[in-house]
């Protein structure tokens, strides 16, 4: 299945979750569409399932593709397989460059890696799925760090998570180890994504 290219605001409503982190689409707590205000449904178990790996997915913007094979690649690591996972997500170049500030939202910021703006440890990756390793420097081009989108996305960063370090003067992030669980999404039951796919 394509990566989904539709109205977001529609989709966190539908899956109550805000996919940019901003908020702004909760404004109307509940579903889209005619129906919406009264709809009260109640999931099965495999519902509740599905919701919360279409949740994950969607927050990342991958291609279930993409998703099922990253979760396999969690399942072959030591420790928690749910948590392995959302790390692995989490260490995407795509994201830690949206983390970073240099994007506003993640579909920005793997369009930003696309087009080959970013460096990491000084050599061009326009590979958005690339996984950062702890101790790697992102950076941007020299001629992409006047870009008047990267400028509004620094100014308007809000949070730079714990495991990442930014230097303002060279415009370089750094990430400086693995995410703990209790630093990422805490709208995700991972567990859920596990009994999913352990189906």
């Amino acid at each position: 299945m394509a990566r989904y290219t539709g109205p977001r605001f529609k989709l966190s409503r539908r899956l109550g979750i805000s996919l940019s982190g901003t908020g702004k689409e909760l404004k109307r707590p509940y579903p889209p569409g005619q129906h919406g205000p009264g709809q009260r449904r109640k999931l099965s178990g495999y519902g509740l399932q599905l919701q919360e790996k279409q949740k994950l997915r969607f927050m990342y913007g991958l291609s279930e593709r993409q998703f099922r094979n990253l979760f396999e690649r969690a399942s072959k690591m030591k420790g928690i397989v749910g948590e392995n996972f959302m790390i692995l997500l989490e260490s995407r170049l795509d994201n830690l460059v949206y983390r970073l500030g240099f994007a506003t939202s993640r579909p920005a910021a793997r369009q930003l890696v696309a087009h080959g703006h970013v460096t990491v440890n000084g050599r061009k990756v326009d590979i958005p799925s690339y996984t950062v390793q702890p101790g790697d420097v992102i950076s941007l081009r020299e001629r992409s760090r006047n870009l008047k989108v990267v400028k509004e996305a620094l100014e308007a960063r809000r949070h730079l998570p714990a495991y990442l370090e930014y230097n303002e003067q060279t415009m370089e992030g750094r990430y400086v180890r693995l995410p703990e669980r209790s630093e990422l999404s805490q709208d995700i039951d991972e567990r859920q994504i596990v009994e999913f796919y352990s189906r």
